[in-house]
């Protein structure tokens, strides 16, 4: 297995041409890499006006690797070539380096690159890549591979740090600057000696701006001559390693390169808006940082999100009155590390009640609501703390807890909850304070806790009785200040009580089911029927060329054609199911059309995208850029089955689905939208906007047995 690693970037707070000068310090030999025994220059070249340089070296290395396995390979050192191609006139350093020893069994290659900010001259950005591929080693495959792994972060960690070594030891030299590279005819008595014409510059390495990263932000560190801090950034949206520690935490080298490369991944296959940072970072540490595993996890997720419409559940969904009322649960201020804190009096609550009252979905989506709620606090709280905050507290009181919640349907919906939640939010839960467990609580945490990932369970502190307030209690992990007045504290809790829910609330099967339709129903996708013979249609007018418009649907049943077709002309008002003769009502989605029968392809309007046949279970997403301001119209027509070839008579299985009625039916769900061509984010083949909702659909989001993969349209 090939062993990747892809580092941030690196920002420097110094000119090209400084790092230059201290980079070159590291050669023949750097004491500070003691595995760096020595170097030899092999071949070098440079260019007449002295712009180019590129410098080959031969580079020994003293592996710490058992003496055993040393024997066995009948090496004691390691031989690596390194290239390094130095553009004065870009300034940039290209680093390439393979290894020479065992180069038939062990491939190692690596890429690190210095170049210009691209936001500010005067700072340097670093960034390398490196792939280890173990073909053979006489058996010791995984043992080479642990230590070539081990060796390699080691000396990451270290990169840094060399550089900012020379750079202190050229300021006690004197040397605070280095001329830039200028053409022989304009200053023909040009050299490369170092020179002292600028004041010492700060060594710190600066905390870029992270509006650029997930829209946070941050003050910047002010400058030693305290003029305004320039913005920074990295290229191409890239994340640099000031902001992953500021921003998400301490990562390992290899941590880093996984949130890098699961990032990068998203971004050059990705259909919709890029989860954030954090999103990505919680589904690694959730799968141990296997990076495959996390990212068939994370896509799954992302594909439930966009069914669900959980993106858009704090701003579209108002929960029902009887859970405001009877809901004893709330978001009380934070603990000791920052993190939110919410506080759930599960042994006041009705569980039965509110079952019978709101059924499974509403209970559901208001966990999924409190759960969205945790994610932007915790954001907040990562500003206004100065360190990452990625998960939250959560403290439930069980005085009160009793048989009647060990009631068998409202189990179950405890249970599918943990489920959902288990799935969709890895690594949200910090901290989980149960307080005042009765007797009945053995019971209850033997029919849930195998549901609960072993990770999160190590997070559960349990507490018995008045136990919570004695040492290793409440208040190792609360303030005194904000512990509930419910639990002999001083602050008011604004938590509702609970209580029983009335039995006039109740509801019965059948209006619980309706209102489950009802709340599927809120959501930006439209819901549409195509029949044999009517197609579904909707209509886009374009006033401005070049503008983007993207659709996003799912066929939820039968096969249909999609298709889009331009006119100069607007088409009548839609004729609602206008079926025909087939005289056959949707109730299950709108069938509109606006193609008047009249009209002729090439005369009064033009197809100007290939036809794409969609499958039952597929999911597509597109774009296309309009070329003429007119009305635009998506079609998405009923797609029949071609008859066997080998002969004209029909097949009895067609004669009887020509019958029935339902084989004449399709369902679609979709959403369009219109960009302006600046707004449109990313290349014409995904579809990504910065001003767009979209979320991600995995490969994965196919219902359909013979369908493995989600379609896209994009021109």
């Amino acid at each position: 297995m090939v062993q990747k690693y892809q580092s941030p970037v690196r920002v420097y707070k110094h000119p090209f041409e400084l790092i230059m000068a201290a980079y070159e310090r590291r050669f023949p030999t750097c004491p500070l890499i003691p595995m760096f025994v020595d170097s030899d220059t092999v071949n070098e070249f440079r260019s007449e006006d002295g712009a180019v340089h590129v410098i080959e070296r031969r580079c020994k290395l003293d592996i710490d690797a058992p003496r055993l396995l040393k024997k066995i390979a009948g090496v004691d050192y390691v031989y690596f070539i390194q290239k390094n191609s130095l553009n004065s006139r870009e300034r940039t350093l290209h680093i390439e380096a393979h290894n020479e020893t065992f180069s038939n069994r062990v491939i190692i290659n690596e890429h690190c690159c210095y170049s210009v900010h691209p936001e500010n001259e005067d700072w340097t950005c670093f960034e390398q890549s490196a792939s280890l591929d173990i073909k053979s080693f006489f058996g010791f495959e995984s043992t080479v591979e642990k230590i070539a792994m081990k060796q390699y972060t080691s000396n990451i960690k270290k990169g840094k740090e060399i550089i900012e070594y020379y750079l202190r030891q050229l300021e006690e030299e004197g040397i605070t600057f280095v001329p830039r590279w200028t053409p022989p005819a304009t200053d023909p008595s040009l050299e490369t000696s170092l020179s002292c014409k600028k004041p010492a510059a700060s060594l710190t390495v600066v905390v870029p701006d992270p509006a650029l990263k997930e829209g946070l932000s941050s003050e910047p560190l002010s400058t030693p001559s305290g003029a305004p801090e320039p913005t920074a950034g990295t290229p191409d949206d890239k994340l640099d390693a000031d902001y992953i520690k500021r921003y998400l935490g301490d990562l390992t080298p290899l941590q880093e390169s996984c949130l890098i490369r699961l990032r990068q991944w998203l971004q050059e296959t990705h259909k919709g808006k890029i989860p954030k940072d954090e999103h990505i970072l919680r589904f690694l540490r959730a799968r141990d940082f296997h990076i495959d595993k996390a990212r068939e996890t994370m896509c799954q997720s992302l594909t439930w999100r966009k069914q669900h419409q959980v993106d858009y559940i704090l701003d579209t969904w108002r929960p029902p009155q009887v859970l405001q009322d009877y809901y004893a649960g709330g978001w009380h201020h934070h603990d000791k590390d920052g993190r939110p804190l919410y506080v759930l009096r599960l042994g006041q609550m009705d569980t039965k009640g509110l079952v019978r009252a709101l059924g499974e979905e509403a209970l559901l989506r208001y966990v999924l609501s409190i759960n969205e709620e945790g994610l932007r606090r915790c954001e907040e709280n990562t500003k206004v703390f100065g360190r990452p905050i990625s998960s939250w507290t959560c403290l439930v009181d069980l005085e009160g807890l009793n048989m009647r919640h060990l009631w068998r349907p409202g189990v179950k919906a405890l249970l599918r909850i943990i489920e959902v939640v288990e799935a969709n939010y890895p690594e949200t839960l910090g901290r989980l304070l149960i307080l005042r467990a009765p007797r009945v609580f053995p019971v209850l945490w033997t029919l849930v806790s195998p549901f609960i990932d072993d990770n999160t369970r190590r997070k559960f502190l349990i507490y018995a009785g008045n136990d919570y307030q004695g040492p290793g209690g409440l208040l190792d992990y609360i303030d005194k200040e904000i512990i509930p007045d419910f639990l002999s504290g001083e602050c008011m809790c604004e938590v509702p009580e609970g209580g029983l829910v009335p039995k006039a609330l109740y509801r019965t099967a059948e209006e619980l089911e309706n209102e489950d339709l009802k709340l599927w129903t809120e959501t930006i996708y439209q819901s549409a029927s195509v029949f044999k013979g009517a197609p579904h249609e909707i209509l886009i007018q374009i006033v401005d060329a070049s503008s983007v418009i993207t659709w996003d649907f799912d066929v939820c049943k039968g096969d249909v054609v999609f298709n889009i077709y331009h006119s100069k002309r607007s088409p009548q008002p839609p004729k609602k199911d206008s079926l025909g003769a087939h005289s056959i009502t949707s109730p299950g989605g709108n069938n509109v059309q606006l193609i008047d029968r009249v009209w002729q392809l090439g005369r009064d309007y033009s197809m100007v995208e290939s036809p794409l046949i969609c499958k039952e279970g597929e999911s597509v997403q597109g774009s296309h850029v309009t070329r003429w301001p007119g009305f635009y119209i998506l079609q998405w027509k009923f797609h029949s089955t071609p008859a066997c070839a080998a002969t004209s008579l029909p097949r009895v299985d067609d004669v009887l689905a020509s019958l029935q009625v339902s084989s004449h039916k399709c369902k679609v769900m979709y959403y369009t939208e219109v960009i302006g061509s600046e707004d449109f984010r990313g290349s014409m083949t995904s579809l990504e906007s910065s001003h767009s909702g979209f979320s991600q659909l995995s490969a994965a989001t196919t219902s359909s047995s013979q369908s493995h993969s989600s379609s896209m349209i994009s021109r």
